[in-house]
């Protein structure tokens, strides 16, 4: 496996969801029907913050060897990330199954911490990016 297009996938998701999470925090508490208070503003930035670090991570490693022993740190903090996430998300839909946009980022969270599992776990053939 190519762990470069894992890594830059997984970088322009980060990167789209901390922009807008930086950019329009009070529009986000609209769509979530919250209340806007500069507190929920200041958390929304702060994860968008988040968002962009990881983003740049997986952006400056995209070209090395990824898996295993080689960038552990990196392939275990973005599937513990995807998992942690995906099950969060997946709890919260099974108490509002209403919340049908919830969907797809579940879906997304899922498929990037199996990904990023194959890849802590060492369980595929490694390529040397391109």
């Amino acid at each position: 496996m190519n762990t470069k297009y894992l890594m830059v996938a997984s970088s322009i998701l980060f990167a789209l969801t901390g922009l807008v999470c930086s950019f329009v925090p009070e529009e986000i508490l609209k769509f979530l029907h919250l209340e806007s208070q500069s507190l929920f503003t200041l958390i929304i930035q702060l994860l968008g913050a988040l968002y962009l670090g990881f983003a740049i991570l997986n952006w400056t490693a995209k070209s090395n060897l990824i898996g295993s022993i080689y960038s552990k740190p990196v392939s275990l903090g973005n599937f513990l990330h995807f998992l942690a996430g995906g099950l969060a998300l997946a709890k919260y839909y099974s108490k509002h199954t209403a919340d049908t946009v919830l969907i797809a980022p579940i879906v997304i969270y899922l498929i990037f911490a199996i990904a990023f599992g194959l890849v802590f776990s060492g369980r595929h053939e490694f390529k040397k990016p391109v």
